[in-house]
C-alpha cells in the first residue's frame, strides 16, 4: 500500500475447498502526498445454502414408524426445511507509510460482521504490519493481526474472542540475466495462540505454527509463474501484467477438502493524479 504510485482498484474471487467456501475481496487504494497511502477494502467469506433439516414427526424419534394424515405408514426421516448461510464480512480502513527506502509500515482498523442463520455478531479489530529491507534485495515482513484482541458480540448475548496472530516472512527477489527475468523465493509462517494442537503443522501448548513456501519466476515484468506449498499442500499460479492491468490465478490442492481456485485483478488508474515525488 505504501509503495503505490497511482490509485488502484483490486478485486478477487476464490472458490475454496471444492467450491464450498466463497471468498470475495474488493479494495480501492489512493496515494497521498509523497510517501503515504490510504485504502478501503471489503471482504466476504461465506458458506451458502446450508441445509437445515427437521424430522417429519418431531414428537417421535428418528427412524420410528408413524401413520400420516392420509393413513400411510412412514418412517420418521429428516427433510430439508430451509437453507441458511454462514457469512463473515470485514470492512477495512488501511493506512500505509513509506518511511524510507528500507522501511514501510501501516495499520488497519476493521469492522467485522458475522451471521449464521438467524444470529449475527459485530466486532472491531486492529492490525499492524511492516516490510523491512535490511540489505540488498532481502525483504522481511511482519503482520500482527487483532493486536488488541477482537471481541465479537452476538445478538444471543454470547461473546467470541479472536486472539492476536502473528505472520512473519522473508523473500529474496533476484534478477537473473540468463533467464530474462527475476526469481523470488519466499517463506512465511502463521503463528497463533489458540491451542490448535493437531489442527496445525506444529504445536506446543497453546502456540501453533503453519508454514507457507513459494517461488516465483517473472519474465520481463510481463508474465509470472509460481509454485509453492501451503501447509504441506501443493499450490501453483500464474500472472499476467498488461501495463495498467494485472491478472493473477492461483491453485491450491487439498486431499481431504478439495481444491481451491482464486483469480484476482488489479487496475492502476494512471489517468488520475499520480503520487507526487
Amino acid at each position: 500500500l505504501a509503495n503505490i504510485d497511482y490509485p488502484q482498484i483490486m478485486l478477487m474471487h476464490s472458490q475454496q475447498f471444492g467450491g464450498v467456501v466463497k471468498y470475495d475481496y474488493g479494495s480501492f487504494a489512493l496515494p497521498l502526498g509523497t510517501s503515504r497511502s490510504l485504502g478501503l477494502g471489503l471482504i466476504r467469506l461465506g458458506v451458502d445454502d446450508i441445509p437445515v433439516t427437521q424430522l417429519s414427526n418431531p414428537a417421535l424419534k428418528l427412524g420410528e414408524e408413524y401413520v400420516d394424515a392420509n393413513g400411510i405408514t412412514r418412517l420418521n426421516t429428516p427433510y430439508v426445511a430451509r437453507t441458511i448461510s454462514d457469512a463473515e464480512y470485514a470492512l477495512f480502513l488501511s493506512y500505509g507509510l513509506k518511511r524510507n527506502e528500507k522501511l514501510a509500515f501501516g495499520a488497519n482498523v476493521k469492522l467485522i460482521h458475522k451471521n449464521v442463520g438467524d444470529n449475527s455478531a459485530w466486532g472491531l479489530g486492529f492490525d499492524i504490519g511492516a516490510i523491512y529491507k535490511p540489505a540488498g534485495n532481502l525483504l522481511l515482513g511482519l503482520n500482527l493481526q487483532d493486536i488488541t484482541t477482537t471481541v465479537l458480540a452476538w445478538d444471543s448475548g454470547t461473546r467470541e474472542i479472536i486472539v492476536p496472530a502473528l505472520k512473519a516472512g522473508v523473500a529474496y527477489p533476484l534478477y537473473i540475466r540468463a533467464l530474462g527475468g527475476s526469481i523470488a523465493p519466499a517463506i512465511d509462517f502463521d503463528i497463533r495462540f489458540e491451542g490448535r494442537s493437531y489442527a496445525a503443522q506444529f504445536a506446543a501448548g497453546p502456540v501453533s505454527l503453519d508454514s507457507h513456501l513459494g517461488w516465483e519466476y517473472q519474465f520481463q515484468n510481463r508474465f509470472a509463474l509460481r509454485l509453492g506449498s501451503d501447509v504441506g499442500n501443493l499450490s501453483a499460479g500464474a500472472g499476467l501484467n498488461l501495463a495498467k492491468l494485472q491478472i493473477d490465478y492461483a491453485f491450491l490442492s487439498h486431499d481431504d477438502l478439495g481444491n481451491s481456485h482464486r483469480i484476482s485483478a488489479r487496475l492502476s488508474l494512471e489517468s488520475l493524479k499520480p503520487r507526487q515525488r
